[in-house]
């Protein structure tokens, strides 16, 4: 598939689609340090709040009430590459990461029924990201007839954060059946920046230009609803699955906008509606006695993400995911062992490119133009490796965790068109540069975190 100039221009930024899939289809997954630590691998071993974070009916294995919170700091490194030069640069975060809790309440019955628990999740995560790519004089533009340029580099910059609080109920039917519910509540910030350079053919002077719609800013919250189920089928073996209806999202917009017939430049304000993917997650886990488990997570996005449909922007947006979007399946991996009070515990995730392969009309290094198909475009697959400790001082533990999360992908930017009522070029106070053709970088993204988790049983 080509994707056409109409289609960036009014659904206004190749980051609107980066967003949707990377920030509103997707979910916190920051959970206790002993969650991260084996990748968010739990689904048919539950026993903590972070349970809600994959299947609520986990909440139903807990036998004891426990409170933990956990400190969460990230490192985010892109290295955006471009004509033979690169800019490496780090974003690092310290947040709140994850509070959990769980009541439990024991039914003196002579009821199957032993347990009825109560849990509270609260997961966040920072979705900053910057990539600057470095410049390429082989690029130029035309301002005017008397004022060329050449392309200096470029900037994207993204602030932010996705949060999920999470209460749920879960049951435990004589020590063999688990089920649960959960409720999960969204909020989501996004500050965004998209900056071009240019430097003048004529004196050398750069010029900095903002593109059309940008910055931007979205406040948005979400609500989705999830039931598990969680069986023992032998006293060493258990299976599990969840069903996560899509997230259901209110989007207030704010941006700037500029050389408008009638406004000029000026502020916009709309409000959007989103609805990401319906998701499935069957699970399975061996326990060996106290010491060994093990746990093998599979999700499946079921839908595709959707807009609701205001103006040509958000039907744009549906026909590509309609056309290109493919559902996003996930493979987690954690295992924990115990030497008396120490535990061991190490994971692996991968995620599958929610993209098909996209063409594009590019520029080449020497400054050419030609159409290109791109496998990773926008968003590729993503690896996570996790490893973990902890220790038990009876009522009180201390876990701690680490994760290296890498992805490859191509980086399109600075394409942008003015003509007749379609207009996402890019401009400085008085200059408009546009273009039908992307440059695109090659990005290496690595993430580092590192997670501690202090917690009470009772």
């Amino acid at each position: 598939m080509s994707i056409s100039a109409a289609f960036f221009a009014q659904a206004q930024d190749v980051s609107i689609i980066r967003n949707s899939i990377d920030v509103y289809s997707g979910s916190p997954m920051v959970g206790s340090s002993k969650f991260n630590a084996m990748a968010g691998s739990n689904g048919a071993l539950g026993g903590d709040a972070s349970s809600l974070l994959t299947n609520p009916a986990g909440l139903g294995v807990a036998i004891s009430g426990e409170i933990n919170g956990t400190l969460s700091i990230n490192n985010n490194k892109n290295t955006s590459s471009l004509a033979g030069s690169s800019i490496n640069y780090n974003v690092n975060d310290v947040d709140l990461g994850n509070v959990g809790g769980i009541m439990t309440f024991q039914l003196m019955t002579e009821s199957a029924w032993k347990f009825i628990n109560i849990g509270v999740n609260f997961s966040n995560q920072s979705i900053e990201n910057y990539v600057e790519t470095p410049g390429n004089s082989n690029l130029m533009y035309d301002f005017d007839v008397d004022r060329s340029s050449s392309y200096a580099g470029h900037a994207y910059n993204r602030y932010g954060n996705l949060s999920k609080t999470s209460f749920g109920v879960g049951a435990n039917y004589n020590h063999n059946l688990y089920l649960g519910v959960g409720f999960n509540f969204f909020n989501a910030t996004i500050d965004q920046y998209d900056t071009a350079a240019f430097k003048s053919l004529q004196n050398g002077a750069i010029d900095y230009f903002d593109k059309q719609n940008t910055p931007y800013f979205e406040r948005s919250t979400g609500f989705s609803a999830s039931l598990g189920v969680i069986g023992k089928v032998s006293p060493n073996f258990r299976i599990g699955a969840a069903l996560e209806t899509p997230t259901f999202w209110e989007i207030e917009r704010s941006y700037d906008f500029y050389n408008d017939p009638e406004l000029g430049d000026d502020f916009g304000y709309e409000n959007r509606r989103f609805t990401s993917p319906l998701k499935a997650t069957v699970s399975a886990a061996v326990v060996a006695g106290k010491n060994f488990s093990l746990n093998a997570d599979y999700s499946l996005g079921l839908s595709r993400p959707k807009y609701k449909v205001y103006g040509p922007a958000e039907t744009e947006l549906n026909d590509f995911f309609e056309d290109n979007y493919k559902n996003v399946s996930e493979l987690r991996l954690g295992a924990e062992y115990r030497i008396k009070q120490l535990r061991l515990r190490g994971g692996y995730s991968y995620v599958s490119n929610p993209l098909d392969a996209l063409t594009i009309n590019r520029f080449t290094n020497e400054g050419t133009t030609g159409d290109q198909s791109y496998s990773n475009l926008i968003l590729n697959d993503r690896n996570l490796l996790s490893f973990g400790l902890g220790y038990d001082f009876k009522s009180f533990y201390i876990d701690a965790a680490y994760q290296n999360v890498t992805s490859k992908y191509s980086n399109p930017f600075m394409r942008g068109i003015l003509t007749d009522n379609i207009d996402s070029a890019y401009y400085s106070p008085t200059d408009i540069v546009t273009s039908d053709a992307y440059i695109v970088s090659d990005v290496k993204n690595s993430r580092n975190n590192f997670f501690i988790t202090f917690g009470w049983k009772f």
